[in-house]
């Protein structure tokens, strides 16, 4: 008897020392507010609206100590409208934001599986590079639209939103990323997706790359991504963004520098941007954030351009709740009368050259 219970305990100490040494964490983070829009179709708007300093999502995240410094880990997120409560995209959009697994290994990186965010994404946006205001403060607002829809980028629902794929709005299905650990303040990597198309390699897919750099308050950061789709020239051509910033931190001043370049592989039409801002923490509460954009397109796309400044002035109730007043203008031009209207991302386009966003919003995590 003494022995079968013995017997019987030996899995559920393997299963209890397994329990140890994995974690598994539910996030989320929730973004609700109220938006005035001086054009928008041709009237102003007063609107309830969500996800637009951070998308409003949900994830499960976990990862298993292997031992001798080897971990397995898992990512799923899911984005959904707080006001509605439907899912983004839509139906069947289980997971949509990012679903991963992979394998990591203390002082050397991971390569994870899934479906991923770009590098433009994880080595320009998100930390350690944070060279965008749209992270910091901006939100959807600050990321790039104007009048440039004729880029024509698929699968996407002006043609042009958030065309330089910075923020995190397009995701790589299928895909393959390894990511090193950071040596001496140096971190790269290295992505691809794959097309799975029967007889080639190269249709569909899409291949990546970053580098970032950080020694004492000044950081540095580069990246490339190229997706093709099956709507240009049978999934042989694409979209192609580059990218390259930089930024400073001086005392409680953060400020930062960011270029990227958009090129339709098939139509050569291209859009080149350039931003600069800062923010300013006056103490552990308030916040001030604010910048400057330049969105300049090529020939193909009319010689359109727009200019944009945002500024945000934020106040943290505690660690996972923020109050903010966010004020973005855009003006626009180009060659072609009436063709350039202003069009700031998040919102309707605008009847005129101009546009006006006031906010007010209240954000949390958990």
């Amino acid at each position: 008897m003494k022995k079968t219970l013995i017997g019987l305990a030996v899995p559920f100490a393997l299963v209890s020392s397994v329990h140890a040494q994995s974690s598994v964490t539910l996030f989320g983070l929730l973004d609700v507010g109220v938006s005035y829009v001086s054009n928008e179709k041709g009237s102003h708007n007063f609107k309830a609206d969500d996800s637009i300093w951070t998308p409003s999502l949900w994830g499960i995240r976990g990862v298993e100590d292997l031992g001798g410094g080897y971990k397995t880990l898992f990512d799923l997120e899911s984005q959904f409208a707080v006001n509605t409560g439907k899912g983004i995209p839509g139906p069947n959009a289980d997971f949509n934001r990012q679903a991963f697994v992979g394998l990591e290994k203390d002082g050397i990186g991971r390569v994870t599986f899934g479906q991923q965010y770009n590098l433009m994404a994880d080595f320009l946006f998100f930390p350690p590079a944070k060279l965008d205001g749209a992270f910091m403060y901006g939100g959807l607002y600050n990321m790039r639209q104007g009048p440039f829809a004729a880029l024509g980028i698929p699968q996407n629902p002006t043609g042009s939103f958030d065309f330089d794929q910075m923020a995190g709005t397009s995701r790589v299905s299928n895909s393959v990323k390894v990511t090193s650990a950071t040596f001496d303040g140096l971190r790269v990597g290295a992505l691809y997706g794959f097309g799975n198309t029967a007889g080639s390699f190269s249709s569909n897919n899409t291949i990546g790359f970053g580098v970032n750099y950080a020694i004492g308050g000044f950081g540095v950061g580069a990246a490339y991504n190229e997706t093709r789709y099956q709507a240009l020239n049978d999934g042989h051509d694409g979209i192609r963004n580059f990218g390259v910033g930089v930024s400073q931190a001086i005392g409680e001043l953060y400020l930062n520098a960011l270029y990227t370049n958009t090129k339709n592989t098939l139509t050569g039409g291209m859009v080149q941007v350039l931003q600069a801002g800062g923010l300013y923490a006056f103490n552990p509460f308030w916040r001030l954030g604010a910048n400057y954009q330049y969105m300049k397109g090529n020939a193909g796309l009319s010689h359109n351009r727009a200019q944009q400044v945002t500024t945000a002035l934020q106040y943290s109730l505690s660690k996972r709740t923020v109050v903010y007043a966010e004020g973005v203008f855009q003006w626009t031009g180009g060659d072609v009368e009436g063709g350039h209207n202003a069009w700031i991302n998040g919102a309707g386009q605008s009847s005129t050259d101009h546009q006006f966003i006031g906010r007010l919003g209240l954000q949390t995590a958990f």
